[in-house]
């Protein structure tokens, strides 16, 4: 007998998307046991379409962030197994069925996640089309065993947050790779490009800095609360560093004109710093994308090391700015 499957879809605001990943998840080839959406205090008219669908609302009256709906979610269900959803995600058919196969396959495999297409939900322009290459870019090249867990598309065991308990509520981002650190060893994590969801990525740019720069302010914080070696990461080491010297080597001009070499020959190396990424935005888009491509990569990029030095700096003044550092939290069952 197949286990039972519970899909929690935590939203806020997602009135945008939230119909089409419904549809998606009711079109699974393989059955789901129940649907549960959590409601994050949305102001739009979220409820009204989760209402169009025979799913189980979940609705709270202040906005505390998903790992805080993805809690409540878990203490509502009651599948043997979890299906995880962002609600900017509409999964393939046959996600669910892919990644219940390599759980049956892998007995000491707790927890599947997938990738983003490279089609998006909608097509919002060229600053989305950036976000969803470098992110099928990076998530494709981790295929495999791994240590972090990423919940935007995942099944996983309903055991694993009994035994090392449910996210930490004090984390606006990041709280998936928290929990993914507190599994450790003791649960096998696979990230597999045969689970793949179609996803609504940011379109407008300075959005896109914003969010980046307030997500990046927990990078260090969760890094130094990691108990294992360090998980994925979507930015390489190299890359960041350069991307933080092309502007700060700029006002070496200033002396001299020929100076100037010196950030452009670091914008080049910028570029070359993840060689597999530059080739595959050529292979996807071609040269005239791939301009385009590198002049958003190198803003989001110094974005991340702002938000990653800010972060740092609010760390150590503040050592509630971060993970809780508990050995689990409270059970959930």
């Amino acid at each position: 007998m197949s286990p039972t499957v519970s899909v929690i879809i935590p939203v806020h605001n997602g009135s945008k998307t939230l119909r089409a990943c419904l549809a998606a998840v009711y079109a699974q080839r393989h059955p789901v046991t129940e649907v549960i959406v959590v409601d994050d205090a949305s102001t739009d008219d979220t409820r009204e379409i989760a209402a169009e669908f025979p799913c189980r609302l979940l609705v709270t009256d202040t906005n505390a962030g998903p790992a805080a709906a993805r809690n409540r979610g878990i203490a509502a269900s009651t599948g043997e197994l979890l299906f995880f959803l962002d609600s900017d995600c509409a999964p393939e058919p046959d996600a669910l069925g892919n990644a219940l196969a390599i759980l049956t396959a892998q007995p000491d495999v707790a927890c599947v996640h997938g990738i983003y297409s490279l089609r998006p939900l909608h097509d919002d322009g060229p600053v989305e089309a950036y976000r969803l290459l470098h992110g099928h870019y990076w998530r494709l090249r981790n295929v495999g065993r791994v240590r972090t867990t990423l919940f935007a598309v995942c099944l996983i065991r309903r055991a694993v947050f009994t035994d090392v308990g449910g996210f930490d509520e004090r984390l606006r981002a990041s709280e998936d790779v928290e929990i993914g650190d507190r599994m450790g060893d003791r649960y096998g994590i696979v990230l597999t490009d045969t689970v793949v969801c179609r996803h609504d990525d940011d379109s407008h740019l300075g959005r896109l800095l914003r969010k980046q720069f307030s997500r990046s302010q927990l990078l260090v914080p969760v890094a130094l609360a990691e108990r294992g070696p360090a998980g994925i990461r979507a930015n390489s080491p190299a890359g960041l560093l350069t991307a933080a010297l092309v502007p700060t080597t700029l006002p070496l001009g200033l002396y001299t004109p020929g100076l100037l070499l010196v950030p452009l020959g670091l914008l080049a190396l910028f570029a070359a710093a993840d060689p597999g990424l530059l080739r595959f935005v050529l292979r996807q888009r071609g040269a005239g994308f791939a301009v385009f491509f590198y002049a958003v990569h190198l803003l989001v990029q110094l974005t991340v090391v702002a938000g990653a030095v800010v972060g740092g700096l609010r760390h150590l003044v503040d050592r509630d700015f971060g993970p809780a550092r508990l050995p689990a939290a409270k059970p959930l069952r």
